[in-house]
């Protein structure tokens, strides 16, 4: 099989020869700067000097073809430029390094600890009532800008025979609605003022669908897989209640994907942090065909039991190694049997496509990131 071929089979719930594997097809399944360029050095490759980043904020870089070839991984991204007159401008101050984005929410980076940009600045936190919100300038969802660079990301997917992964415009609409009030109000907002979230969580809706329309009339028969989010989930339970999510954000993710199925046939691949598994029924009855970053370790996300619940409705893509404790603090030999496990668990009759809980992180040892891909390819054959 050639990795399109493999992809497709796992996504469609066959066996393919071997598990198979992603590293760096979106900005939930990416790699940190640090561990990055920490690997190329161990593997001999030579150094990185492009500096592209997926996404700045979590300094997840734009992988070079030598690398992604290095690791015989078997998936490509097709992603969004920024947009005309929003170039990455960043500034700077005694402590940090700074910049905003196009919604206007700003984003921080200490110069002491420059691992990855936080938000401080919410620029709609102050307001009090709807015609407040109507007075912000919110971003061109139809900038032909944005698909400058997808077509050239496209043709080389096509040459290698790699599975092709478009990457949405931003973050999800509960993520976007609560950066531009800051989380604490926003979540408010959903209690005592709906009509304020609502507006603001339909304004990033309709900059989503203007982006698929626009970019999935172009290329939607050419993708295998189209990337949506929202972070729903922390380390213990859901962000907000589950009947909460029903009323205000499980429409909004409908209308989304259902939007998008009808301008491609490519599978709809939904990042969702954390503790998330009372919604994964909704999520798949709205159409949800493949779910990610699969937190194994947290209540209720057991990946044996998530495989036996839903493995027949719902492809893993991710759960394949702890991020957070082994890959990133345990030895090889941990991270070896930690793999062996989660293949075990996740990959029988397919459905399965490897890789990390959420983004690698600055700092894997890369020996810890050799020891995963071995075990991958020494356990991951059907």
């Amino acid at each position: 099989m050639n990795s399109r071929e493999r992809v497709l089979a796992a996504i469609q719930h066959k066996k393919p020869d071997r598990v198979p594997i992603d590293i760096g097809s979106s900005m939930m399944t990416g790699i940190h700067r640090d561990a990055y360029h920490g690997l190329r050095s161990l593997l001999g490759l030579p150094q990185d000097v492009s500096n592209h980043f997926f996404e700045p904020s979590m300094q997840i870089v734009y992988a070079a073809e030598d690398f992604l070839d290095f690791l015989e991984i078997d998936t490509r991204p097709a992603l969004p430029a920024r947009p005309k007159g929003y170039p990455l401008d960043i500034h700077e101050d005694h402590d940090s390094k700074y910049y905003y984005d196009e919604w206007g929410y700003g984003l921080k980076m200490p110069k002491r600890a420059p691992i990855y940009y936080s938000l401080f600045y919410h620029p709609l936190r102050n307001a009090e009532k709807l015609s407040d919100l109507k007075t912000h300038s919110f971003p061109d969802p139809n900038d032909k800008t944005r698909l400058m660079f997808i077509n050239d990301q496209v043709e080389l997917a096509k040459q290698k025979e790699k599975a092709i992964v478009l990457n949405n415009v931003c973050a999800g609409t509960l993520e976007v609605a609560s950066w531009l009030r800051g989380l604490d109000q926003f979540l408010m907002d959903l209690a005592l003022q709906p009509e304020m979230a609502e507006y603001l969580l339909d304004k990033v809706v309709d900059f989503k669908l203007a982006y698929w329309k626009m970019v999935l009339e172009k290329f939607g028969d050419q993708i295998d897989v189209l990337v949506e989010s929202d972070d729903i989930g922390t380390q213990a339970s859901l962000l907000i209640s589950p009947r909460m999510y029903r009323k205000f954000i499980k429409p909004r993710h409908k209308k989304i994907i259902d939007f998008i199925k009808t301008k491609s046939s490519a599978k709809v691949f939904f990042h969702s942090c954390g503790a998330i598994r009372p919604i994964i029924p909704d999520l798949i009855e709205i159409g949800v065909d493949i779910l990610n970053p699969i937190q194994y370790n947290l209540s209720g996300m057991e990946a044996k039991s998530l495989k036996k619940d839903f493995g027949k409705d719902v492809v893993f893509w991710g759960g394949g190694v702890d991020t957070q404790t082994i890959l990133s603090r345990g030895t090889p030999a941990e991270v070896r049997e930690n793999v062996r496990q989660q293949i075990e668990a996740l990959a029988e009759n397919g459905g399965f496509i490897f890789a990390t809980v959420h983004n690698i992180q600055a700092e894997v040892p890369p020996e810890n990131l050799v020891a995963m891909w071995q075990a991958v390819m020494e356990f991951g054959n059907y």
